[in-house]
């Protein structure tokens, strides 16, 4: 779907910084921004509370005003504005969880360690929480496949950061993830 119109012109205004332009901006796309966050925690078994869910919100809302509205102004119009920040949104919502998650991993497995000390029983079903396994998880990849996974899931970098750094085209990250998650999960479930 291409750009329409009324987005056009809600672009425009924002970027010529008009009166009420930004505020219109997030009246309009403040539903689509929470949807993704809503999304992105539940696709991770993440439950967030309604002041995760705006912090993640304004985290979305100002990586698009950083830069004088850089984001914005490197929208080619290929697709709707609403296509274009669900994946904006996306990338940092999904980022700002693996940070979150990763603090969160850490005091879990500390806990995790005091309570099973002694017994060497870890809880049932429990997720990764540990670098190690990560880490012989990914040893099961081959060289490229490994990294773009590293790159994405411990460093939280985007598609593009990722595409630049191992030299695939960044329409290749999205597949070549999809594909390492199968074999990784495959040789978690041995």
């Amino acid at each position: 779907m291409a750009l329409s119109e009324i987005d056009r012109n809600l672009l425009a205004r924002c970027l010529a910084k008009k009166p009420d332009a930004w505020k219109d901006f997030v009246d309009r796309f403040t539903g689509l921004v929470l949807h993704v966050i809503h999304h992105s925690a539940q696709c991770r078994s993440l439950r967030l509370t309604p002041e995760d869910r705006e912090d993640l919100a304004s985290e979305v809302f100002f990586e698009i005003v950083r830069n004088d509205f850089a984001l914005l102004r490197h929208f080619r119009g290929e697709s709707s504005l609403a296509t274009y920040l669900t994946v904006v949104a996306r990338r940092v919502v999904v980022h700002e969880l693996l940070k979150r998650k990763n603090l969160t991993t850490l005091t879990e497995s500390a806990e995790n360690v005091a309570a099973h000390q002694g017994n060497g029983n870890a809880t049932p079903g429990e997720p990764v929480q540990n670098r190690d396994e990560v880490e012989r998880l990914l040893a099961e990849l081959e060289g490229t496949e490994a990294e773009i996974v590293r790159l994405y899931h411990l460093e939280g970098k985007s598609y593009q950061e990722i595409s630049s750094k191992v030299g695939m085209p960044e329409n290749s990250i999205g597949p070549t993830l999809s594909r390492a998650r199968q074999k990784m999960r495959r040789v978690g479930a041995e």
